[in-house]
């Protein structure tokens, strides 16, 4: 998108929130004045925000990025409260005309104007304090959800298997070394069985990334870690990401399978239990759009699960969208772990994945598949999380 169009929309949008915010604070000189100026500096900085790469160099491009997508986070909560702000107004003016038009009372305008003037404060102290909030989450490490998933006819051998699903960490702008290498650190204190990576690691080449994304070579786990891309993958150039997290010794599965034999006694804890071994397919398949950026790469979890043994004692989908649980479910998995939904990141996006997606965080069931859908392991765009925190989850699989 060209910068242009992009400042205009964000000068129409700034301005609006100015005409119903600012100008209730003319009581408050030099408060409205100070807020005319902030949204002045947001209109200008949030599209530098998404765009400030391809303007400006190094730390230039950096401060840039950091102040848009900052801005973008405070501006969206002070649009939604600016928004509802009218709605509460209207709906008191409507009740006093009404009680006006029985009888029961005129019309206060000074009260509507005090209305107006304190609403206007509670906006920003409220998208203020939101955004603050907002920051602290998406910037600390992911806290450990632990989720226990049922499934009928598990064989005993797999029963107590363990994965880490880490999801949608966005390595790019504001996501670097520093806080991949948290998620690594906390995903090897689990001492799980496999660990997963259920797309959008990245947003951004294979060439200014490589060193950021460096950290996933050290995730331990008895398996291995396994990957399927996302869409911020083809966005970020698919093919190189592929190769270079190969590279780094991660099993990418792109509308494939890997067959893995799992004995239970493996585990210090079972060492006194008789051997048990168990065959588990664990299959990935490219992001649910992939086939808009490469045919070959068209999502198919039928395709995933080709030649996989039949008799299987457990079968695992990798699928970055929930929308894949359909076809998964249809396949004939087990499992299936997803993320892409972010659990809608901060409210109250939240309550809007649905119209988008089968299911937007947590464990939930289709018929016979069971779809974990990972809120996220770090964050896109604005560094904000407000009522969905991110998570790494800790799975464990029992028999029903």
């Amino acid at each position: 998108m060209q910068l242009v169009p992009l400042f205009l929309v964000s000068a129409l949008l700034h301005g609006w929130v100015g005409w119903r915010i600012a100008a209730a604070l003319t009581a408050f000189t030099p408060a409205d004045l100070l807020l005319w100026g902030a949204l002045a500096a947001s209109t200008l900085l949030m599209p530098m925000g998404l765009m400030g790469r391809r303007v400006a160099k190094s730390r230039l491009s950096a401060v840039l990025v950091w102040a848009g997508l900052l801005c973008m986070g405070l501006f969206s909560t002070l649009f939604v409260l600016t928004l509802l702000r009218d709605a509460l107004l209207g709906l008191v003016w409507a009740v006093l005309v009404a009680m006006q038009l029985l009888g029961l009372g005129g019309l206060d305008t000074g009260a509507l104007d005090t209305l107006r003037t304190w609403s206007a404060l509670v906006v920003l102290a409220l998208g203020l304090l939101a955004t603050i909030w907002g920051f602290w989450h998406a910037r600390r490490t992911a806290q450990v959800v632990r989720v226990e998933v049922p499934i009928v006819g598990l064989p005993a051998a797999l029963h107590g298997f363990t994965v880490a699903q880490i999801s949608d960490i966005h390595v790019g702008p504001t996501i670097r070394q520093g806080y991949l290498q948290r998620i690594v650190k906390r995903v090897n204190a689990l001492g799980v069985d496999l660990v997963a990576i259920t797309g959008d690691l990245v947003d951004g080449g294979v060439r200014e990334l490589q060193h950021h994304v460096a950290p996933v070579a050290g995730l331990v786990s008895r398996h291995g870690t396994f990957f399927v891309t996302g869409n911020h993958e083809y966005y970020s150039g698919a093919h190189a990401w592929i190769n270079e997290l190969r590279r780094l010794g991660v099993t990418v599965l792109i509308n494939e399978h890997v067959v893995l034999h799992h004995d239970r006694a493996h585990h210090p804890a079972d060492a006194a239990m008789p051997l048990a071994t168990a065959t588990m397919v664990v299959a990935g398949v490219a992001d649910y759009s992939a086939h808009h950026f490469d045919e070959s790469h068209r999502s198919s979890p039928a395709n995933a699960l080709a030649g996989a043994p039949v008799g299987a004692g457990l079968r695992l989908l990798l699928a970055h969208q929930p929308r894949s649980a359909k076809a998964a479910e249809q396949a004939g998995f087990h499992l299936q772990l997803s993320g892409h939904t972010h659990g809608g990141q901060f409210w109250p996006w939240m309550h809007l994945v649905k119209f988008q997606q089968p299911f937007t965080a947590g464990l939930n069931k289709l018929h016979e598949l069971w779809v974990y859908t990972n809120r996220g392991t770090g964050y896109w765009g604005p560094p904000k999380r407000f009522g969905v925190p991110s998570e790494i989850t800790h799975l464990r699989l029992v028999t029903a």
